[in-house]
């Protein structure tokens, strides 16, 4: 699809996902082995290739014989090699049709262990990870489980209602098109690009203060996502003065739209909204207003629609993927609150102690992403950047003061 060839970028560039799961106990490589076998059987992305060589443009080809999902082991020294190794896989390239995309990392250690999924973004979504991670742990601790295979799908139109006017729709769908291209072609170009290093910072709070985050929103009637947004902006506006944008951009999970598309499929499409602070408001009374625009944008949202138009945008995503390089956006973040995590943390043999938020390096120039999760009744932060655009220290300046926001 056009969403996934955005995040595709192209053969030589990798933009991966990285989902970690820290576990105490013991597992066998043996059973690792059965368990990605039965995972992989089950997801049809998970033995699929991109030919990007045979057509215009690039596209998933599923291959008969490919080889297991590969497992790479390494010996656990301390309680942050998981993030130097998730930093590391950003940059693996899967270009090997005969290997699927994706690979597990296991930080290996005495009694505990840290677990990696990586994926290219152009396969996954956030729910993906968690379906991943989940399916994975059951069958760790239980390798006779049996997963139910599904079809994948063909094209966007297996998402189109009965009542969607084809006619209609291609003949806005070229207006977006003219349009699209008359952008393009008065866009100045830009010679900005990141040449920096890629970062993530890290922050877990204990289950004492998210649960006070979360009494404050239930107190002032605002969600947690809607105060995440707010305390994050201001944090900006503090820390950048001028240069901040007080915009953020937030995805929202498409299985909301379209059921078809289930929990536990495979899928990378994420629709967005946009949302913004208001000058002269507090911290809740711009978070009461989020909440209150996010839902109105929800509600207007058409995902089926959407998909369908991106596929009429083809001959524009090298543009589009241009000027995201060279582009300083007008937000300040990307901001993905995936909530709580459900995930069982009891096993027979080993107990899953947390799940770290995921990590992305976009290559994009506004790089900034932040991804929240929780578990445990504990919130989990991953700040994402490059020193080009955001450096490091001003980050941290930002990432302290939007948690002192949400914890004061």
């Amino acid at each position: 699809m056009m969403v996934e060839r955005i995040m595709y970028v192209d053969s030589k560039t990798p933009v991966n996902c990285v989902f970690t799961a820290k576990i105490n106990g013991e597992i066998s490589e043996e059973n690792f082995r059965i368990a990605l076998d039965k995972i992989q059987q089950k997801h049809p992305l998970l033995r699929a290739s991109i030919d990007h060589k045979s057509a215009k443009y690039p596209f998933f080809v599923e291959e008969a014989d490919i080889s297991p999902i590969p497992l790479r082991i390494l010996e656990r020294k301390t309680d942050d090699d998981w993030l130097l190794e998730s930093e590391n896989e950003w940059y693996r390239i899967f270009e090997d049709k005969k290997k699927p995309m994706a690979q597990i990392v296991w930080v290996k250690g005495e009694n505990v262990s840290e677990i990696l999924w990586v994926m290219p973004h152009c396969l996954c979504d956030g729910t993906t990870g968690v379906t991943l991670i989940r399916e994975l742990l059951s069958l760790l601790d239980d390798s006779s489980i049996a997963l139910n295979s599904y079809d994948g799908f063909n094209s966007v139109n297996d998402f189109l209602p009965a009542d969607f006017n084809l006619k209609k729709k291609k003949r806005k769908a070229r207006f977006y098109l003219i349009m699209a291209k008359l952008f393009f072609l008065i866009q100045s170009k830009s010679k900005d690009r990141n040449i920096g290093k890629n970062y993530a910072l890290h922050r877990k709070l204990n289950a004492h203060v998210s649960k006070e985050i979360v009494e404050k929103c239930k107190t002032h009637g605002v969600s947690v996502h809607s105060l995440l947004c707010s305390a994050f902006m201001q944090a900006f506006q503090e820390t950048l003065g001028k240069n901040a944008k007080g915009k953020v951009i937030s995805p929202v999970d498409v299985r909301h739209f379209i059921p078809e598309i289930k929990q536990d499929h495979i899928f990378a499409f994420a629709p967005t909204v946009e949302l913004s602070l208001k000058k002269g408001q507090n911290l809740i009374e711009n978070a009461q207003k989020i909440k209150k625009d996010l839902v109105d944008k929800i509600e207007k949202t058409q995902a089926r629609e959407l998909l369908w138009m991106g596929e009429n945008m083809h001959p524009v995503v090298d543009r589009m993927i241009s000027l995201l390089k060279s582009s300083k956006g007008g937000h300040d973040i990307t901001l993905s609150n995936m909530g709580k995590i459900d995930i069982p943390g009891e096993y027979k043999n080993f107990k899953l102690e947390t799940i770290y938020s995921p990590t992305v390096a976009f290559p994009w120039l506004n790089s900034n992403t932040l991804v929240v999760t929780t578990y445990n009744q504990q919130m989990d932060f991953t700040f994402m950047s490059n020193e080009t655009f955001l450096p490091k220290e001003e980050a941290k300046k930002i990432k302290d003061k939007a948690i002192e926001l949400l914890t004061s």
